[in-house]
């Protein structure tokens, strides 16, 4: 019931000043469990795609946005229950990785729609990122339901990262057809089959986004960028200090 609520006012508020575009409708079934696996641009991907469906959509969200003390948090709790998101602590390895596992087949039990995004964090860049094994194919593989790929579009140009007030563009979301791996069943447990599996997806994803895809985690890709950030204001400072200005010459006198 409180989803319903959120659903027609966020969700309705949102068609209503974005009018994102879709694509593929058709390939989300009326009823029965199926794994949304997506692509993950922008902080508001949980909110957009839900907003173009009829059927409910549980993604799991960081144990943070349910925790924090106050007022303000608790508002935040009742806010993410209400939209359909599951508390996971994802800091905690491979204990944090089965409690996102064990909540996702709960809810394909059920006979519910359950959100993931592979790449396991957001893009760093518009990239598509390598989807990590762990969790989507082995969801997958338990539980028996169809994978069904998903490209989110231009969603992290509505709110950039570090910006305030969103953009009026128009995002779009691309729905594939859905993807069988019963032939797996019971290969659980071979990481080569967990991997391929992975591939499978990500692969129709960058199909359907037209996304540069980069073999590296997403993870790592941000480690990256933030050490050459960090190099880059190191050297500018250092550059600085020895009296040079950022071509690296000595200023006029």
């Amino acid at each position: 019931m409180f989803y319903g609520a959120m659903k027609l006012s966020i969700g309705g508020s949102l068609k209503l000043a974005f009018r994102p575009w879709v694509e593929g409708l058709e390939n989300i079934p009326a009823e029965g469990p199926a794994i949304l696996a997506s692509n993950h641009l922008s902080f508001s991907d949980s909110f957009f795609l839900p907003a173009v469906l009829d059927r409910k959509v549980t993604f799991i969200a960081k144990q943070e946005y349910f925790t924090s003390p106050g007022v303000k948090g608790k508002l935040t709790a009742a806010f993410f229950k209400g939209v359909g998101q599951l508390p996971v602590d994802r800091s905690g390895g491979r204990g944090a990785g089965e409690a996102a596992i064990k909540s996702g087949i709960e809810v394909l039990e059920r006979g519910e729609l359950f959100g993931i995004y592979p790449e396991g964090t957001r893009s760093p860049d518009g990239r598509l990122y390598r989807g990590k094994p762990g969790g989507l194919a082995r969801v997958a593989l338990l539980s028996g339901a169809p994978v069904i790929p998903v490209a989110m579009i231009d969603t992290e140009k509505v709110q950039p990262p570090g910006k305030v007030l969103p953009k009026m563009i128009r995002p779009g979301i691309r729905i594939g057809e859905p993807l069988d791996f019963s032939r797996y069943h019971g290969m659980d447990g071979d990481r080569f089959i967990l991997r391929s599996v992975t591939d499978e997806v990500m692969y129709k994803i960058m199909e359907l986004s037209g996304q540069e895809y980069v073999d590296i985690y997403a993870t790592a890709a941000k480690r990256q960028i933030a050490e050459e950030a960090k190099r880059k204001a190191e050297e500018e400072k250092a550059a600085k200090a020895a009296g040079l200005d950022k071509a690296g010459k000595q200023p006029e006198a």
